[in-house]
């Protein structure tokens, strides 16, 4: 049986060097393209979010397999729309085979829209608060192998905690983590493969000082 822990990066067929998840072909666009790069729109800080919370007790290529019907589901994961939602659309979404049907996780995915809302009023964005707990880059070790990388940090417990505060649901340390590595919070592929270096120069990008040439995502 492979320990996974000890995988580091390998050779893809395409010849790039990628961290050695080795799962289906799925997760080659999603490596690529979305897995550690920064996210500061609130609509997919909040799809995440929520995503990871579902993705508890199963693997994530299922919730990425059903990705598109959640957002079906859910409007888009626009959380003005998703607040709306009431018990009748709890009832709806519990027979909708696109999605994953727990009543726990729907109805959660209802209250973090609300509480999404709440943060905006509050402080002015989802991403402001979850971008406000992004550890020192400075000195923080370049994982090498999966091993490497931890199930939470004392930042994602920090973040659990306010989020909880807040009024959102399954957003324990270990999920909540797994959203920041996704959402590019913190960069934890793993050395020499090809996609780091792209999601720290975005990460740079996001802290420029005001008026230099930049972009966001």
């Amino acid at each position: 049986m492979t320990d996974w822990s000890t995988l580091a990066i390998e050779r893809s067929e395409d010849g790039r060097r990628r961290c050695a998840w080795g799962y289906p072909p799925e997760y080659v666009g999603y490596h690529d393209d979305e897995w550690g790069r920064p996210v500061t729109d609130d609509i997919r800080l909040y799809e995440k979010l929520c995503l990871e919370g579902f993705q508890s007790g199963l693997s994530w290529l299922t919730i990425l397999r059903k990705r598109e019907g959640f957002r079906k589901a859910f409007a888009g994961f626009d959380p003005v729309k998703v607040a709306s939602y009431t018990e009748r659309d709890v009832e709806r979404l519990l027979t909708d085979v696109a999605i994953v049907r727990n009543r726990g996780k729907i109805e959660a995915t209802i209250a973090n829209a609300r509480a999404t809302l709440e943060v905006q009023a509050q402080i002015g964005s989802l991403a402001e608060l979850v971008w406000s707990f992004e550890p020192k880059r400075r000195g923080r070790a370049v994982p090498v192998r999966l091993g490497d990388l931890p199930a939470t940090t004392p930042e994602s417990m920090a973040l659990s905690k306010q989020l909880r505060r807040r009024g959102f649901r399954f957003v324990g340390p270990t999920t909540v983590y797994a959203a920041m590595q996704a959402l590019g919070v913190v960069n934890d592929h793993l050395n020499g493969c090809y996609v780091r270096s792209a999601c720290e120069r975005e990460r740079r990008e996001l802290h420029r000082p005001p008026g230099k040439a930049g972009r966001s995502r």
